[in-house]
């Protein structure tokens, strides 16, 4: 008995145009984090040229495009995403002339790049806050921000009770150019982050412009951060209680996921659409439904938007099939591609979030997570090192810390670092090639026994993880029932264990999953195409090991 997970795509699903592969709909997209990823220069950290220098291992890998995290002019106070320059890279990273150069060199070898938009805030040293809070009261640049008199008999409470995600008040008073306390401005980040004012029409204007830098200098699309939340309710009104970041994408809150963000997207959508080689919109929505979500990916918004339910699913089968479901349920209904993702730049890495507390079991679990992760319909995301099966670094001395959350007493838990460590590339001490001699510091440091996870010491051994991705992306590529697609088809399966089927014209495929901590007989599908741990196919049934995943060709 098999079951379908969702219904087949109404007839009226929209269809690709001539010429138009969309390419998104099945893309595998690796997210470099620039500061941690190659260093040309030997100052420890990384930069464009470093990355334009090591596409050949991503085109290597098996990847089709490159997220860039973002390398605009930066005072750094939240590792970039504080733009005080939406149109110049930070010297820390290069220059314009090297962006060019990369996404050259990208193209020409057959990767896409995808660049990172800061929409919501910018930072305090971008020139229209500097003149704003030079102006003081009444300035019109104060507009293009939220501005708003204090609460209490002399203004010196909030507007608001709304709260930082990084911790405390989400607004910060100022004081004015005759050195009085003044207004207060909102930051839903960090106080160095103002918010925009999406009322404000040369907010508008100013971003449709810098959409048109970008992709005239060549880039293929964009990382929408905080996709949700340009538009704030009308009148900012409370929210009525403290604790409001624990419950951020599970209920509804007045600064995010406001209806009003769909016609800034629709507005982008047309300037993508105006480029050839089929641009794209990725949006970074943390909304309290998959949903909710799906509504930024109607057809005339946006193009993905990042699954955060699936990310945050525990190793459980039962949670992982409704998580599925529900996923290609919602994005469906508006004929939009799957995207399926385990690691970022702003939470713990799979392989330790998964581990318990054991790193092997951690490793195990995060291999066959990818398996199945690469096995459902749509696009997958990769986090740069975790095709090294790198873990988190959990034991960051307090002083090299660089996270803002880590430096205030409420909100997250400014463990972001631990995933943002440089990447080892060869050598059997730090920095392991990332880019400075032996013995040389990086911005964050590495732990000492990372010698066995480098790219040097994997590269051509078929036990590694490395060439694990490596072929994983191969067989994902090469077979036809992988990639794009609707729907899967469930097939009867023990308890925690999860097995689903998918096919094609050309062919069909299983995998299967086994989440259980002891080997689980199964009747063998098929062909053994790939399995997360050493398996032996039988004739007629087979062992999954504990915690492990197995693709077959049917």
């Amino acid at each position: 008995m098999t079951q379908h997970v969702t219904d087949t795509v109404p007839s009226e699903a929209p269809t690709a145009a001539p010429g138009h592969r969309e390419w998104w709909r099945d893309a595998v997209i690796y997210q470099v984090y620039p500061r941690s990823f190659a260093d040309s220069n030997g100052d420890g950290t990384g930069d464009l040229p470093g990355i334009r220098a090591r596409l050949p291992y991503l085109k290597e890998l098996g990847v089709d495009a490159v997220w860039l995290s973002p390398f605009y002019a930066s005072p750094q106070a939240d590792g970039g995403y504080d733009v005080a320059d939406y149109r110049a890279v930070d010297p820390m990273f290069g220059t314009l002339a090297d962006a060019d150069d990369l996404v050259r060199d990208a193209h020409a070898l057959g990767l896409r790049i995808i660049v990172d938009l800061v929409p919501n805030h910018c930072s305090d040293q971008h020139e229209w806050f500097k003149q704003a809070l030079r102006e003081g009261p009444g300035s019109p640049l104060r507009d293009r921000f939220h501005f708003r008199p204090g609460n209490g008999a002399g203004g010196e409470l909030p507007p608001n009770d709304w709260e930082s995600i990084f911790g405390g008040p989400a607004w910060t008073r100022v004081t004015e150019p005759d050195g009085t306390p003044g207004e207060w401005y909102l930051h839903l980040f960090a106080p160095e982050q103002p918010d925009f004012n999406w009322e404000h029409p040369a907010v508008h204007d100013e971003f449709r412009s810098i959409l048109r830098f970008w992709l005239d200098l060549g880039v293929d699309g964009f990382r929408v951060d905080v996709a949700h939340g340009l538009v704030k309710a009308a009148g900012l009104p409370d929210v009525g209680h403290t604790g409001q970041v624990r419950l951020l994408g599970a209920q509804a809150v007045p600064y995010f996921d406001q209806d009003g963000v769909h016609d800034i997207y629709r507005g982008w959508r047309r300037i993508l659409d105006e480029y050839a080689g089929e641009r794209i919109a990725v949006a970074e929505a943390w909304t309290p439904t998959v949903e909710r979500s799906a509504l930024y990916l109607r057809p005339d918004e946006l193009h993905q938007a990042f699954n955060f339910d699936f990310l945050g699913t525990a190793w459980n089968a039962t949670e992982l099939r409704e998580v599925i479901d529900r996923s290609l349920r919602a994005v469906n209904a508006v004929h939009a591609p799957a995207t399926w993702v385990l690691s970022n730049h702003d939470v713990v890495r799979h392989s330790t979030r998964l581990a318990e507390g054991d790193p092997e079991r951690g490793l195990r679990r995060a291999r066959a997570a990818t398996l199945l992760m690469l096995a459902l319909p749509g696009s997958a995301y990769l986090y740069q090192g975790e095709e090294l099966g790198l873990p988190e670094v959990v034991d960051l001395p307090d002083e090299v810390r660089q996270d803002p959350a880590f430096f205030r007493n409420t909100g997250q838990d400014g463990t972001r670092d631990g995933c943002r460590v440089p990447l080892p590339w060869s050598g059997v001490a730090p920095p392991y090639g990332f880019g400075s001699a032996e013995g040389g510091q990086t911005w964050l440091p590495q732990p000492a026994d990372w010698a066995h996870l480098t790219v040097e010491a994997q590269h051509g051994d078929p036990a590694s993880t490395l060439e694990f991705y490596r072929s994983a992306l191969a067989v994902r590529r090469a077979h036809p029932a992988l990639g794009a697609g609707h729907q899967i088809t469930w097939l009867d399966s023990p308890e925690g264990v999860l097995a689903f089927r998918r096919d094609s014209g050309n062919g069909s495929f299983v995998c299967t999953v086994n989440l259980t901590a002891a080997p689980v007989a199964l009747p063998t599908p098929g062909t053994l195409l790939l399995a997360s741990a050493d398996v032996e196919p039988g004739a007629g049934t087979t062992a999954l090991p504990a915690e492990s995943a197995v693709w077959w060709a049917v």
